[in-house]
């Protein structure tokens, strides 16, 4: 062999194993950031309920996409709407239906008092994902334990509230109202 011959398969090489590098799968556990981002993206979610804050939930609130106080564009929600005819999008919200959607949150997780669990990490999901337990005492007094909040991490860093369990706190309403 060659020096050249030698040197094209070097190149090759180190070509192949940045390649194989490039493709491996990201390591997603937890960080520092894991035990402190989430929780304050929750905390942050549960003071603006309380507040009624309904624009600093909507950014506090969606999904690795971003958050639901971003709806988009006219031009983007043109093609968005087109897609949903089909079946192959959602359409946009508009402003008002997020400041619905945000008023219904606030208004069931009004609350006197929460408590934070620890979070743990969702396996299997795209984006790094952590569930967070929440102990409420709601404004009426009723103590609602481990209400699950599901926190995403978007793509560009921010940890935002994607799921709720709201119907456990709906659902102790039900259950702490006596019977006739």
């Amino acid at each position: 062999m060659t020096g050249r011959t030698k040197m094209g398969w070097a190149t090759l090489g180190l070509a192949l194993l940045t390649a194989q590098t490039a493709c491996a799968t990201q390591n997603v556990a937890p960080t520092g950031d894991m035990a402190v981002g989430p929780a304050l993206s929750v905390e942050s979610f549960l003071q603006a309920a309380n507040a009624r804050d309904l624009d600093r939930m909507a950014r506090l609130f969606g999904t690795a996409d971003g958050p639901v106080a971003n709806t988009g564009s006219t031009f983007g929600c043109m093609w968005k709407r087109m897609g949903s005819w089909i079946g192959v999008s959602n359409r946009c919200m508009t402003r008002q239906d997020v400041e619905v959607w945000m008023n219904t949150i606030a208004l069931i997780l009004q609350h006197r008092d929460y408590r934070l669990g620890a979070d743990q990490r969702v396996p299997g999901r795209q984006h790094l994902t952590a569930s967070i337990p929440v102990a409420l005492v709601t404004a009426d007094g009723r103590q609602v334990s481990g209400v699950p909040f599901t926190v995403v991490q978007s793509k560009n860093g921010q940890w935002l509230i994607e799921q709720i369990a709201l119907e456990q706190v709906t659902n102790s309403r039900q259950r702490s109202r006596p019977r006739r």
